[in-house]
């Protein structure tokens, strides 16, 4: 069983940036593709961004150019960059780890496994 645990929210500023981090316990990672996902207040869950073990990444059209994700496979744990943030970027951030060898779109809520709790992240304007 794989747990996953973000940290990292919390309140900033429009503008400024913020640095999450989800690390996994239980087994190695090194084969499976880990997501970011968020759901703002009264919207559905939605993809934010995407790293395969390989390293290559996916982002949502909302959030490129201004978040980054990378990851760290020796210690299990992923990181994603938020730059430039904005008032609609207020949501709880999760992060789910799915298996490369049964998925091919790591966009979808459905090629994942794994889930974390959340970590909030409020942008004040």
């Amino acid at each position: 069983q794989v747990q996953l645990v973000e940290s990292g929210g919390g309140l900033v500023q429009a503008g400024r940036s913020l640095r999450l981090s989800c690390g996994a316990s239980g087994r190695a990672l090194n084969t499976y593709a880990m997501g970011w996902f968020r759901q703002a207040p009264g919207k559905e869950r939605e993809f934010v961004a995407a790293i395969r073990s390989e390293y290559s990444t996916y982002y949502a059209d909302s959030v490129l150019g201004r978040f980054t994700i990378s990851r760290d496979n020796a210690k299990n744990t992923m990181y994603p960059q938020m730059n430039s943030l904005k008032p609609e970027d207020t949501a709880v951030y999760y992060c789910a780890a799915g298996d490369e060898r049964f998925h091919r779109n790591f966009r979808l809520e459905s090629a994942y496994t794994y889930w974390g709790q959340g970590t909030q992240v409020t942008v004040s304007s």
